[in-house]
């Protein structure tokens, strides 16, 4: 759930690309003394090594650093271990929240013999997804907006042995803390799916958000609006100025990056799993997406359904059918499906409406201009490798569109009072980690168009997924001992 601000009346306008000497003349002019070098993991975790503000010249943009590709998750085996990072100019910042003066750069992933870029860089699929687009014909850039929800805790232990496992979340916030008198009980606390929005003192996080905003902002990035979100015990959104794809997923790691430091900083932790809290509202990534040509927006028909256009609804025929398969990448873990089942506004129904969340694909309406229609693809979750999700989700529209895919009837009624046969017609998501990697297993030649996808990268990901799902499901689960310890 959001409030949502209208998109400009045409692209934004080429500005100049930062380049090698901008950057070392950043470094000197902010008295910089350490520069991090980041790239992201297959699963979608950002990780780093950091050098000496002397040792960057611009002989490391041309010809990178090494590290251990065997050391991270989803990419080389051991022998095969050394690969270069190349940085990128463009995605330089300050770091907002190091204590020593860090400059950051986000960098790319290459082969050392072949000088190629790395097939299993999800930066680079996302990459590969932007220069396919233009190359169909059909439009010149895709425009992305994910609206990212997240959880923030004081206290989050959990552990698991061979004779034991639990959780265990705490919150100043949580409405069963009501009861407490270990101290005097301020309370004011948010009910359960209460949480949207009252004032503080309800809205305990009011300053811890705003932090978290200003701390963005100074990265570079566009924030439009912080509020609380609908569960109780601190689930909070952020929402980013949309902006183009690698663009886009380069700051939503960004965004984990600094609101899991500025929470750690102020006695928080912040949690992006899908469903912490059983009985409320499970956090979603709701991503708003339209395909521009020369300025236009190709999503706008004032005549049309919701004022779409036949493109716009073809792409959603594209995003509905290949559902399935996308939320391998966009609802990537065990946790999503705890969020992925009918209530708590969960987005199941493969169909699409204007205004209603409980579709899978939502027309926002607030605002009736060319230049804010959109759609709304309400199943992804923040657990996923946003340059994978975002780039599935480009390239099963593009499906629709190249091969006129209708998608079923808008429904524009609560989907979860249907009953007997109009129930039965309406697809829904799967209801497992394990369906959507078999979706995908099956469904996968639509993300191949232009090698945007690849198979090594297909199946070092349907490996790493198994594996996670496997692991959970070998392990008892707390309530089976309530549901099954006496039978």
């Amino acid at each position: 759930m959001t409030l949502t601000v209208e998109r400009p009346a045409t692209a934004a306008p080429a500005v100049p690309k930062t380049s090698p000497k901008d950057v070392l003349r950043l470094a000197k002019e902010q008295q910089v003394k350490i520069v991090d070098l980041r790239f992201v993991d297959l699963p979608g975790t950002w990780q780093h090594f950091s050098i000496p503000v002397e040792e960057l010249s611009e002989g490391l943009f041309s010809d990178g650093i090494g590290f251990d590709g065997s050391s991270i998750r989803g990419f080389q085996h051991i022998h095969e271990s050394d690969m270069l990072l190349m940085p990128d100019p463009t995605s330089v910042f300050i770091d907002p929240v190091l204590e020593v003066k860090t400059l950051d750069l986000i960098c790319d992933v290459i082969d050392p013999l072949t000088r190629k870029p790395y097939s299993r860089d999800p930066r680079y699929v996302a990459k590969k997804a932007e220069e396919f687009l233009p190359s169909t014909g059909i439009a010149d850039t895709s425009f992305w907006g994910p609206e990212i929800e997240f959880y923030i805790f004081n206290s989050l232990r959990f552990d698991q042995g061979q004779n034991f496992g639990y959780y265990y979340i705490d919150s100043e916030e949580g409405i069963w803390n009501s009861g407490q008198n270990g101290t005097p009980n301020l309370a004011h606390r948010p009910r359960n799916k209460e949480g949207y929005f009252p004032v503080p003192p309800a809205d305990k996080l009011q300053d811890i958000r705003s932090k978290m905003v200003r701390a963005l902002i100074d990265t570079g990035i566009a924030v439009e609006v912080h509020h609380h979100e609908v569960g109780t015990a601190g689930q909070t959104e952020i929402d980013m100025r949309f902006s183009t794809m690698v663009e886009m997923a380069d700051r939503v790691l960004k965004y984990k990056y600094v609101t899991k430091n500025v929470a750690a900083q102020n006695g928080y932790v912040v949690t992006f799993m899908p469903k912490p809290l059983f009985g409320d509202n499970g956090s979603g990534m709701h991503t708003h997406q339209s395909l521009w040509k020369n300025g236009s927006n190709l999503f706008y028909d004032r005549d049309g359904y919701a004022l779409l256009s036949t493109m716009a609804r073809h792409y959603i025929g594209g995003l509905l059918k290949h559902a399935p398969a996308i939320l391998a990448f966009a609802a990537p873990t065990t946790n999503s499906y705890r969020r992925l089942v009918p209530g708590y506004e969960a987005p199941i129904n493969l169909v699409y409406s204007m205004r209603n969340r409980s579709a899978c694909v939502r027309i926002p309406t607030y605002f009736d201009k060319p230049e804010a229609r959109r759609l709304e693809f309400r199943a992804p979750d923040p657990s996923c490798n946003p340059y994978l999700s975002f780039s599935a989700c480009l390239m099963a529209g593009l499906d629709g569109v190249i091969n006129q895919i209708e998608p079923p009837t808008p429904m524009d009624m609560d989907l979860y009072e249907l009953e007997g046969e109009a129930k039965k017609r309406i697809r829904q998501t799967p209801g497992s980690l394990e369906e959507v990697l078999d979706a995908l297993d099956a469904d996968r030649d639509f993300l191949m168009r232009g090698d945007v996808f690849t198979e090594d990268l297909i199946e070092a990901w349907l490996v790493l997924k198994r594996q996670s799902a496997k692991e959970v499901a070998l392990r008892p689960h707390p309530y089976e001992f309530y549901l099954y310890s006496d039978v």
